[in-house]
């Protein structure tokens, strides 16, 4: 109940924000306004007359929910009983990582070859472990943060050295979406600061055009992944010949 009330909330804001009035509304639906207005007062849309009024607005219900999404706080790093469950399951880790990205649920059953029951086992499941919420009609709302925090030598982080990293960087990098740039140099302190703050807003960027693309239908998008890092390192090439003196030669 509380999942419609919010739902019908966030409707209601969207119709205002548009200048769409219960008249307009009740005209598209063919009903009176009085109608209407008991629809929003008690909350008794049924999909079909939700995704109409929606029509309105331009939006569908994964649009809607989105806006619900974006108006709350997502947990940003897991717990160890989250992350074991992650690495303990292959299907539930794909699934998770498609609904952190924001696919729905028929998209998941058109490319992948999951049977329709076990997607929802798996949904649900991410439901029990607080991951997700699960609302009508397989559709959901996220309780994590799309790119949470790994636990430092957690489950996932080690999944991540094991299985992921390896492969990433199994490539050549030499297609059109391929970039890869190594850079090099002495920085001081402040300047590694700088640094991790500008890893921070180019990750927020990806997510927002993560965001932004999930929008689009599916075949006009592309699974992407990027590893943005850096860290104090001398190579062994060079630390093997030297006698421990300042780098500097001071």
């Amino acid at each position: 109940m509380a999942q419609a009330q919010t739902l019908v909330n966030e409707l209601k804001k969207a119709l205002r924000e548009s200048g769409i009035t219960y008249a307009d509304v009740a005209v598209h639906l063919q009903l009176s306004e009085a109608s209407v207005k008991r629809l929003f007062s008690r909350q008794t849309f049924s999909l079909e007359r939700m995704e109409r009024t929606l029509e309105l607005l331009r939006m569908d219900f994964h649009d809607l929910v989105e806006r619900v999404n974006s108006r709350r706080e997502y947990v940003s790093q897991l717990t160890p009983e989250q992350e074991e469950a992650l690495v303990g399951d292959t299907v539930l880790l794909v699934i998770t990582f498609l609904v952190l990205n924001r696919w729905r649920y028929d998209e998941i059953r058109t490319v992948y070859d999951f049977e329709e029951n076990l997607i929802q086992q798996k949904l649900i499941r991410l439901d029990r472990l607080r991951m997700i919420e699960l609302l009508p009609f397989n559709r959901y709302r996220l309780l994590t943060a799309r790119n949470f925090t790994w636990r430092r030598n957690g489950p996932v982080q080690n999944f991540f050295a094991t299985r992921v990293q390896t492969e990433f960087f199994d490539s050549a990098f030499d297609q059109p979406e391929d970039e890869l740039r190594f850079v090099g140099g002495m920085l001081s302190e402040g300047s590694i600061t700088r640094m991790h703050e500008a890893i921070d807003r180019l990750s927020q960027y990806f997510d927002e055009l993560v965001e932004k693309d999930s929008r689009l239908p599916m075949k006009q998008r592309i699974g992407c992944s990027g590893v943005f890092a850096i860290r104090p390192l001398q190579f062994s090439m060079f630390s093997q010949y030297q006698t421990g003196g300042d780098p500097q030669g001071e």
